[in-house]
């Protein structure tokens, strides 16, 4: 399911969602200060192109903390709207369903991107 998923998520709505984690990082890589962030958020677009057979593992601490709250206030709340609402689409018919849990997945990772780890 791995390889066929993955082919189909990117037809079907990962294309979009790898890019608008593309384009984040992408506007936080123009400060000095976003760069970490930037580079957080390019490899999280991986996951997005292609989330069928990792897993994402939470931890971290009072950095990861900060971080988790400027990002929600900046970037991580259209992020995870835009994957939920995909999510929802897709979870309306029953083939889609897997790949709605994909996007919900996805925008929990939106909602606290730092301190967490894929696999």
């Amino acid at each position: 399911m791995g390889c066929l998923g993955n082919i189909i998520w990117f037809i079907c709505g990962g294309f979009v969602s790898g890019l608008s984690w593309l384009l984040a990082g992408c506007f936080w890589c123009l400060t000095i200060i976003g760069i970490p962030i930037g580079v957080q958020c390019f490899k999280f677009a991986g996951l997005c192109f292609f989330p069928f057979g990792k897993e994402v593992v939470y931890g971290g601490g009072a950095g990861s903390l900060l971080l988790n709250i400027i990002w929600l206030l900046i970037t991580g709340i259209p992020l995870a709207i835009e994957s939920a609402a995909f999510g929802l689409l897709l979870c309306l018919t029953i083939v889609g369903i897997p790949f709605g849990l994909q996007h919900f997945k996805i925008a929990k990772l939106a909602l606290m991107p730092f301190g967490a780890t894929v696999r």
